[in-house]
């Protein structure tokens, strides 16, 4: 007991050091994002500042943000996740078959959740318990998850069908002139937030990810909290799923593509390290609107796509060789 109580008091310690390293890196995050605007409002005024492109930027950045979340858990504690696009998908055309639509709009959100916490679920037992390597378990996950889409819809895109259009509202209606699908975005952040900041589970979180056997030996149980990472990742990947179905009105085996590799740019932009142990919601937000930003802006400039993708792949060699370079300042 007494080691458990040290360990949680140096635990929250360090988790105070970490939240005003934290609050610095934001900083930068901001200004990046500030520059960003300054680049829009050089090149496009016309398109760039205006109520409908905001709109776009947001409701763009809400369905990948919420698969962030929970990728932002799954990193801190250690771990990767490669699967959350492919099970995105998989709870999309699961949500939308004829058959689950047949009961309505609140039936296909509740199977588009449960598909993907199921999924996150088996992801969960096979690193845990069957002490596979995460990135072996979620590669496996991918290319089922993917496959089992592409069996279920034949390859073809499922319509929400007429009836169902409470969905679709999630994109369509708007509340101060912002969809409701934002909002909900800024639940599921406000909520990933309040867990990962001021609750026991949070705290076991940078635990695990720091140091697993200190974990273990102050009475963490490493395998369960493990096996509830993924699950919560594969929660997000449910909302995210009903998320995408509101802005298409299809639930298909292609969407989510290169999802997980956006969600994992984000959290890698925000501070979070691949190692585990440090990282926060809000950098991982940040850094998805950065990289939301950067597209927004290479549409509207009329850019080639390539070129956007080479832009982001530097962008992320550039924030992993500063997380090296600050960790070396930092070591003894």
């Amino acid at each position: 007991m007494r080691s458990e109580g040290v360990s949680a008091a140096t635990a929250t310690d360090r988790t105070g050091v970490l939240a005003r390293v934290g609050e610095v890196r934001h900083l930068g995050l901001v200004g990046a994002l500030a520059l960003l605007a300054v680049v829009g409002l050089v090149t496009v005024p016309e398109n760039f500042a205006t109520a409908a492109n905001l709109v776009s930027i947001l409701s763009l950045a809400a369905t990948i943000g919420v698969i962030t979340v929970g990728m932002t858990f799954v990193i801190i504690g250690g771990g990767i996740d490669l699967s959350v696009g492919a099970i995105m998908a998989l709870a999309s055309v699961w949500a939308t078959t004829l058959a689950t639509q047949s009961y309505g709009p609140l039936v296909m959100g509740l199977c588009a959740v449960l598909v993907g916490t199921g999924a996150g679920l088996v992801n969960g037992l096979m690193i845990a318990y069957g002490r596979i390597v995460p990135f072996i378990a979620t590669l496996a996950m991918l290319v089922a998850a993917r496959g089992l889409a592409q069996r279920m819809s034949d390859r073809k895109t499922q319509l929400i069908q007429p009836g169902n259009e409470a969905i679709v509202a999630l994109s369509t209606t708007r509340v101060l002139g912002i969809p409701l699908l934002v909002y909900i975005f800024a639940l599921v952040v406000a909520a990933g937030w309040i867990v990962l900041n001021r609750t026991t589970f949070g705290r076991r979180t940078y635990a695990v990810g720091g140091n697993p056997e200190a974990a273990r030996l102050a009475g963490i149980d490493v395998r369960r909290h493990t096996m509830l990472l993924y699950t919560l990742s594969g929660l997000c990947c449910g909302i995210a799923a009903i998320l995408i179905m509101a802005r298409t009105t299809t639930g298909s085996s292609t969407h989510g593509d290169l999802y997980e590799l956006d969600a994992i740019a984000a959290v890698i932009i925000g501070g979070t390290l691949l190692t585990g142990g440090r990282g926060t919601i809000i950098g991982s937000i940040l850094g998805l609107l950065i990289f939301t930003l950067i597209t927004n802006l290479f549409i509207l400039n009329g850019l080639n796509t390539s070129d956007q993708l080479i832009a982001k792949g530097l962008i992320i060699v550039v924030a992993v060789l500063l997380q090296r370079r600050n960790l070396k300042e930092r070591a003894p």
